[in-house]
């Protein structure tokens, strides 16, 4: 469990679902794990490990069980499940609660949620919203783009142009998704995802101009709620006599959340066109991604052609 949490009636707007009770603390009712249960085994008297932070899903299997029981042992069933106050009980496939599950459920005050889509469909797509809701996050300084497909993640310190290479690539075709502040979350081991604090979303800060707002100027087209971020591009004022990559076959990655990110570090001096250079980079590393390496391939042909020399 980690420190977020979704409040119950957001899983009900998002996920169109009925109430077939509403308890007197619906509003505060907030889900705090990313994971649902199916309580095949706690309907039969057995709570040993019983996860009660989860929401709890009745589907075709455990609705049939309850059907074969008496009126009196469902009282007993939902009295001992509900006697451990879940965030909400669902029932999927159109299924309408038994009168002795309302009635425990008034007895210790627990929502009953229903949905219409099968149980696997349902518990399915809780899990992913839940997971992405509920994920690991931070805050960093820096410009989310994404250009040609790939999330680039422009960091440096303030003033370096990050901003204003950001405008040149809305103008290029490419999308804003963050400037300034971009809010990360670890949605899986291996995937980072990035957005817009929604103060600061589709705004972009120009020194000498002011703030601006992308979507009105550029249009719709030019931003993007969120992407996956793919490339972190360092940018650094250029120094003279500093030793920098020229061939591209050192690879360098930078850890956010427990994520390795591929990583780069392009020096800028005036005269050097960014936004064409963050193109290139995007498209670079998107082949290195697919399996090729451009830098490997050149440093194998001199390979080749030294040992071709020297013969």
């Amino acid at each position: 469990m980690n420190n977020y949490s979704v409040p119950l009636s957001r899983l009900v707007e998002e996920f169109k679902l009925g109430i077939a009770y509403q308890s007197t603390d619906y509003e505060q009712i907030r889900v705090m794990v990313d994971e649902v249960s199916r309580p095949g085994l706690p309907l039969t008297g057995f709570f040993e490990h019983f996860e009660a932070l989860r929401v709890e899903v009745l589907g075709y299997v455990e609705m049939t069980y309850l059907d074969r029981q008496s009126p009196e042992h469902r009282l007993e069933i939902f009295d001992r499940l509900f006697a451990y106050k879940i965030p909400a009980l669902l029932i999927s496939r159109g299924f309408q609660p038994h009168p002795e599950c309302v009635e425990m459920a008034k007895r210790h005050n627990v929502t009953i949620l229903l949905a219409q889509e099968t149980t696997s469909y349902i518990i399915s797509n809780l899990i992913t919203f839940l997971k992405s809701a509920l994920a690991p996050r931070i805050t960093r300084h820096g410009v989310l783009m994404e250009v040609y497909g790939e999330g680039l993640f422009l960091t440096g310190e303030s003033g370096i142009g990050k901003s204003e290479t950001a405008v040149e690539l809305i103008k290029r075709g490419h999308r804003l998704i963050a400037d300034d502040a971009v809010e990360i979350k670890k949605t899986s081991a291996s995937q980072l995802i990035g957005t817009a604090p929604s103060l600061i979303r589709n705004y972009i800060e120009l020194r000498g101009i002011g703030v601006i707002n992308v979507a009105n100027l550029f249009g719709m087209g030019a931003i993007k709620e969120e992407t996956a971020i793919n490339f972190v591009v360092n940018i650094v004022p250029w120094e003279a006599g500093k030793h920098y990559d020229r061939m591209g076959l050192e690879e360098h990655y930078v850890e956010l959340l427990g994520v390795k990110l591929p990583s780069v570090t392009i020096p800028v001096s005036p005269g050097r066109n960014l936004a064409v250079i963050l193109e290139v980079a995007a498209m670079n590393n998107r082949q290195k991604r697919l399996g090729y390496n451009a830098a490997l391939e050149f440093s194998q042909q001199l390979d080749r052609h030294f040992e071709q020399s020297g013969k």
